[in-house]
C-alpha cells in the first residue's frame, strides 16, 4: 500500500492506494495554520488513521507547497510560511518513525497527470496549481524537472506580465517581492480582487456561485482574473512551450476558464500562435495527493531523478 499526503494552505488530504492504484481510503482535515507542531501531528495522525482503518502498513509520500533546499536541508519557498526554515522531512520522519519521500506539491501534480492523467503521453507537462497559493511543476518524460536549486516551474513567483498602470507594481508577496503571479491569480488573489472592487470579502466558492447568478461584480472580477491568468500562462509558454498545460487547485474547477483563457493567451505568446491544450487535472483536487502516494513507487521505477 502507498500513502500520499497533500499539505495545502487550508487543508491536508491523505490517501491510501493499493498497488494497482485503486483508492482504498481518503481523509481530509483542515490545516492547523501557523502551528508547526500541530501540522506535524496532523500529518502523522492521518497516516496512522489510514493504516489503522485499512489494516495495512504503507510507504508515505508527502507533497508540500514549497521545497527542501539542496544546500541547507531546510524548507524554503513555502506559502505555508510556518514550515519555512524547518527540517520538515526529518521532523516528520521522527514523528512517524519511518522514512518518507517529500516533493513540491506542484511537482506531484505534474507527474501524476503526466503518468495517467490529463497529460498522459505528452513529453512536457506544465502543471499549474491555482488554490490558496499559486505554483507550477514541470514533468519531462514523466519525470520531475526540479532544477539545481529545486525551483524549476516556480512560476507563481515571477511578476505578472504586461501590467497595466493600475496593476503596477503589485502588492507585497510573502516571498519578499512585489507583483508576483501568486498575489494576482491564486484563489486568494481572486478573492482579494473581489473585495477591492466591492468592499465585501467573499470566498472563491461564493464568488463562483454569484457568477452562476449573473452577478455583475462577480463577472467583472472574473474577466479581470481570466485576463491575468492568460498573461501568466503566456509567460510560461514563452519560456518552456509545453505540450500540455494542466490546471489544479480550487480555481481550476471553474469550467469557463477552459474556454475563455485559451482564446486570450494567444495575444501574449511570441509569434501569436497558441494551440497548447489547457486541461483540468484528470484526478481533480486529488491529483497532487495521488502523485505524492506514488513518490516511492516512481522513485524505484526511475520516474524521479
Amino acid at each position: 500500500m502507498r500513502i500520499g499526503i497533500d499539505m495545502g494552505g487550508t487543508k491536508i488530504e491523505g490517501i491510501a492506494l493499493a498497488d494497482s492504484g485503486e483508492e482504498l481510503l481518503r481523509i481530509r482535515i483542515k490545516t492547523p495554520r501557523h502551528d508547526y507542531e500541530a501540522t506535524i501531528e496532523a500529518i502523522a495522525g492521518i497516516v496512522h488513521s489510514l493504516e489503522t482503518e485499512t489494516n495495512q502498513k504503507g510507504t508515505v509520500g508527502i507533497g508540500i507547497p514549497g521545497a527542501i533546499s539542496p544546500q541547507t536541508g531546510l524548507v524554503k519557498n513555502a506559502n505555508s510560511t510556518w514550515i519555512i526554515g524547518r527540517q520538515f522531512d526529518v521532523d516528520l520522519e521522527n514523528a512517524m518513525t519511518r522514512k518518507i519521500r517529500l516533493a513540491n506539491d506542484a511537482n506531484c501534480l505534474a507527474v501524476s497527470e503526466a503518468v495517467d492523467g490529463a497529460g498522459a503521453g505528452a513529453k512536457v507537462v506544465f502543471a499549474i496549481i491555482i488554490g490558496t497559493g499559486c505554483g507550477g511543476g514541470i514533468a519531462i518524460d514523466q519525470k520531475v524537472h526540479g532544477g539545481l536549486h529545486s525551483i524549476a516551474g516556480e512560476w507563481g513567483h515571477i511578476s505578472l506580465g504586461w501590467m497595466s498602470p493600475e496593476e503596477y507594481p503589485g502588492v507585497d508577496c510573502y516571498c519578499g517581492q512585489r507583483g508576483c503571479l501568486e498575489t494576482f491569480i491564486s484563489g486568494t488573489g481572486f478573492e482579494n480582487e473581489y473585495e477591492k472592487k466591492t468592499g465585501v470579502h467573499k470566498s472563491g466558492r461564493e464568488i463562483a456561485e454569484l457568477l452562476e447568478q449573473d452577478d455583475a461584480d462577480a463577472e467583472k472580477v472574473m474577466q479581470i482574473y481570466e485576463n491575468r491568468l492568460a498573461r501568466a500562462i503566456a509567460t510560461a509558454v514563452n519560456i518552456i512551450d509545453p505540450d500540455v498545460l494542466v490546471l489544479g487547485g480550487g480555481m481550476s474547477n471553474i469550467s469557463r476558464l477552459y474556454k475563455s483563457v485559451p482564446e486570450l493567451v494567444q495575444k501574449w505568446t511570441f509569434g501569436g500562435e497558441f494551440t497548447t491544450p489547457i486541461r483540468p487535472a484528470k484526478h481533480g483536487d486529488s491529483s497532487g495527493v495521488r502523485g505524492a502516494a506514488w513518490l516511492w513507487w516512481l522513485t524505484c521505477a526511475g520516474f524521479f531523478h
